[in-house]
């Protein structure tokens, strides 16, 4: 196949263009064009610049040696990569009879990916997830958000989907990705239901109500694979002897016999990375981010980004990346930034509040949002691996109190927070944080090192977003779940440095952050335990 990079065409083409435009490009006729796909589709919305969508397209042709051929000087004409995905091992059908299935723990993007993957592979998996099923574990965590009741085992951080379920369900990355992993990632999620425009828009993202219908087709696919996925299953413990796993220990539960686990705990299982340092696995404190949502009216943002195309319906709400540097050493950053969207309450904690954001496909609500954090290293909280959770505790702890103690969130308007003084009254910015809002000074909320670089932070993001700075935005605290605080290190075949058959994977172990890479890792962790499988 040919594929041809940066084909521009109106925004209002009609669907035939983009044929009509490969065949202008290549000089050829109809009948010599077999097939085309697209393979990404991003805009062009600069304010003095025609409003224009840039194609890249794969196709195939007659005489396809003859067209590379005539073409061999133009860098946006090149023959398509494989982007198709190959299994590297399949399970034997007549199985050793010391063969024990592999275990996976944690069923959020790393863990379904990695029990899809063991499925398709024919290894049926045994996955455990401490928390519920995707529709009952949405209950539990409306009960937070309607009626201020906390369920510590259900809610935006546990249950079937992880914390990417309530999210904005982004579908891209920065990761390097030279086997078109995440292609696989994107075809699975289609065929489980997801729109088909995530397989070529520049930006995918499904949000969160369709995920939740599309996690629960993979999980269904998983069981006619011949995987057993139990809901409410805490691990609490490890098996561990001659540095090798021999199983894991579920509460309330009988111990179940593993020589294959992979951990995809995500990034707020706190009490099981306590129990794999008890148990001796190697891992190390890593750097994270702490820091506050932001809410402006969508509105603005979509003038500041897009201009005179602003409320474009074939681009939808415009979004933003943001780094500031400041004269502390200090970086501060936007993280997850959802248009359209609402700030959730996302603790897994009792009396401990955390925030994060979350939209629908759609990104219809008012409000625009994103974390605005300041990135930390180890030797901010020294003390081991596990201080980074300690770290966090007392920041979340000190925004329970802030915000009345009863899970609202102390929240403050930017003008009030650059001056240096409570909030008292909204603006016309209403914050979508349920429970709610209790107004305050966040100045006590984070580090004084973290709060001086937002101040100095706010003011700079004006000069590329206008608006950015209105007196009236508002901030809520406090954003402390940007990953995990520690890395469960392993080596390059994917296992533990000191515990044979252990996987460390996806957010929790420090190897992923956002849906896609955590299911770009859990493909390659699934492929890692089939190998050793055939090794063996």
């Amino acid at each position: 196949m040919i594929r041809i990079t940066e084909l521009r065409l109106p925004i209002d083409h009609l669907p035939e263009a983009v044929e009509a435009a490969i065949l202008k490009r290549l000089k050829l006729a109809p009948q010599d064009l077999i097939r085309t796909e697209v393979f990404k589709r991003s805009y062009d919305a600069r304010k003095n610049v025609a409003l224009a969508f840039i194609y890249t397209v794969d196709l195939s042709v007659k005489d396809e040696e003859r067209v590379l051929k005539a073409f061999a000087d133009d860098i946006h004409i090149r023959p398509s990569p494989d982007t198709s995905y190959h299994f590297v091992a399949q399970a034997p059908e007549a199985k050793p009879v010391n063969f024990l299935r592999p275990v996976v723990i944690g069923f959020g993007p790393c863990g379904i990916f990695a029990a899809l993957l063991l499925a398709q592979m024919g290894f049926k998996p045994i996955v455990l997830e401490r928390g519920k099923k995707v529709r009952e574990r949405t209950q539990d965590t409306w009960g937070l958000w309607r009626k201020n009741v906390l369920n510590p085992e259900s809610n935006v951080q546990f249950g079937e989907g992880g914390a990417g379920t309530f999210s904005d369900g982004k579908l891209y990355s920065q990761i390097k990705d030279p086997k078109f992993y995440g292609r696989k990632v994107i075809h699975e999620f289609i065929k489980a239901g997801a729109p088909e425009e995530i397989h070529y828009v520049a930006k995918p993202h499904i949000g969160t109500f369709r995920l939740v219908g599309v996690v629960e087709k993979m999980r269904q696919e998983i069981i006619e694979l011949g995987g057993d996925i139990r809901f409410s299953q805490k691990v609490i413990g490890f098996d561990i002897q001659n540095e090798q796993i021999k199983g894991v220990k579920i509460e309330g539960h009988e111990d179940l016999v593993a020589n294959h686990v992979v951990l995809a705990l995500g990034h707020s299982a706190r009490d099981t990375f306590e129990a794999l340092h008890h148990a001796g696995v190697f891992m190390e404190a890593k750097p994270f981010s702490v820091g506050f949502r932001i809410e402006h009216p969508q509105s603005v943002i979509d003038r500041a980004r897009l201009g005179p195309h602003a409320g474009n319906a074939l681009i939808g709400a415009a979004d933003y990346k943001l780094v500031h540097h400041a004269k502390n050493g200090r970086t501060v950053y936007s993280f997850c930034m959802c248009p359209g969207g609402t700030v959730v309450a996302a603790t897994s904690e009792p009396n401990r509040v955390v925030t994060n954001g979350m939209s629908q496909y759609s990104r219809n609500e008012r409000n625009a949002n994103a974390g605005i954090v300041v990135g930390i290293t180890p030797e901010d909280y020294p003390g081991g691996p596990l201080a980074g959770i300690e770290f966090q505790r007392v920041i979340e702890s000190k925004a329970f109190e802030l915000g009345g103690s009863t899970y609202e969130a102390p929240g403050q308007l930017v003008g009030d927070f650059l001056e240096g003084k409570a909030s008292t009254q909204l603006g016309s910015v209403t914050p979508s944080y349920k429970p709610g809002v209790h107004l305050t000074d966040l100045a006590d909320s984070l580090p004084a090192y973290a709060i001086e670089a937002i101040r100095e932070a706010i003011p700079a993001f004006e000069k590329q977003i206008k608006g950015f700075s209105m007196k009236d935005a508002v901030l809520t605290g406090v954003e402390t779940r940007t990953s995990s605080p520690l890395r469960i290190t392993r080596g390059p075949n994917f296992q533990s440095l000191n515990i044979k058959g252990l996987y460390p994977a996806g957010e929790g172990a420090g190897y992923a952050g956002g849906i896609l890479s955590a299911g770009v890792d859990g493909i390659k962790v699934a492929e890692a335990v089939a190998l050793d499988y055939l090794s063996q």
